[in-house]
């Protein structure tokens, strides 16, 4: 807002205003030259306007592409290379993970199919789907020792609870803690019969 100024033969006066709370100011005389304090421009050093005068578009845009963005090229969404990249690498994990499933639910089929068509065994428990012409003992190499890292694993558990038990750590041990050590000497005949077949 600027300052309204009254001139007359005596000099150059900031005229009288009213105040917000109904009270008038009285006119003041001012110098030739006076400019009040709100239409000073605000000092901006050599770095602020530096700034201010770039333009807001990064570095090797083109204005006019920036001003219309409904005319983009098709298949370019706005993604930097990064996230183009990203986004297929997204798109191929995700491929790879439905084919990953149809691939196994196509080898559940084909488990329970053969397990199926066996006769079941005589003393009523179940066995594992083996497929015909092999016996449990050719499993992979790889089942084996994850089998053989479990029951050590196991059987760690048990030598630590057994311990805490003598220690008297564990005064009244649970049931499925007194399960866990009478299990005990199975463990360790899976884990030596396991260790043998290897």
């Amino acid at each position: 807002m600027a300052t309204p100024y009254v001139t007359d033969e005596t000099g150059k006066y900031i005229a009288s205003t009213q105040r917000p709370d109904g009270t008038w100011r009285k006119q003041r005389r001012v110098k030739a030259g006076y400019v009040p304090q709100e239409e000073v421009p605000v000092y901006e050093n050599k770095y602020v306007k530096f700034f201010r005068s770039k333009p807001e578009l990064p570095p090797g845009l083109n204005p006019e592409a920036a001003a219309a963005p409904g005319k983009a090229e098709p298949g370019d969404t706005g993604l930097s290379k990064a996230a183009k990249r990203n986004l297929k690498r997204k798109e191929k994990r995700k491929q790879q993970q439905e084919k990953g499933e149809r691939d196994t639910d196509e080898l559940i089929q084909a488990l329970e199919r053969s397990a199926l068509s066996e006769p079941l065994p005589s003393c009523g428990a179940a066995s594992p789907a083996v497929s015909p012409g092999t016996s449990p003992g050719d499993a992979p190499a790889s089942e084996r020792s994850r089998r053989l890292k479990n029951l050590r694993k196991k059987l760690r558990q048990v030598e630590e609870l057994q311990q805490r038990l003598d220690a008297g750590e564990v005064p009244n041990p649970t049931r499925e803690q007194l399960e866990k050590l009478s299990r005990r000497k199975t463990l360790e005949e899976e884990l030596r019969g396991l260790e043998r077949d290897s």
